[in-house]
């Protein structure tokens, strides 16, 4: 496991939401020594502190774990929660949708 790198997510993801170090580790309950060591990379991560600070950041734990996913997957995510607020008719019109969007993508895309 890269706690470096791990740190360096917290840090931009901290920095994103205007916390300071000294708040987010008020709100994890760790002292701002720790946060600063989480950060840097020189201290290993205990699981209840690494769920709290993705808690906190209000993150998925895997976006402290690996970099942002790859343009494609975030659209997928995306749509995927666009779709959980849909009816089951609503999905399977817009499966419809997106289907022929696609044949008419490929089809104008080979000529």
């Amino acid at each position: 496991m890269n706690y470096y790198k791990i740190g360096q997510r917290i840090r931009t993801l901290r920095k994103a939401q205007g916390l300071s170090q000294e708040q987010l580790a008020e709100r994890i309950g760790i002292s701002v020594t720790h946060m600063s060591h989480i950060e840097t990379g020189n201290t290993k991560l205990s699981l209840p502190v690494f769920v709290c600070i993705a808690d906190v950041l209000g993150v998925p734990t895997d976006d402290l774990l690996h970099d942002p996913p790859t343009s494609q997957s975030t659209s997928i995510h995306e749509i995927d929660k666009l779709l959980a607020h849909c009816s089951p008719q609503q999905v399977r019109i817009i499966s419809d949708i997106v289907r022929a969007a696609r044949i008419s993508l490929n089809k104008h895309m080979h000529h």
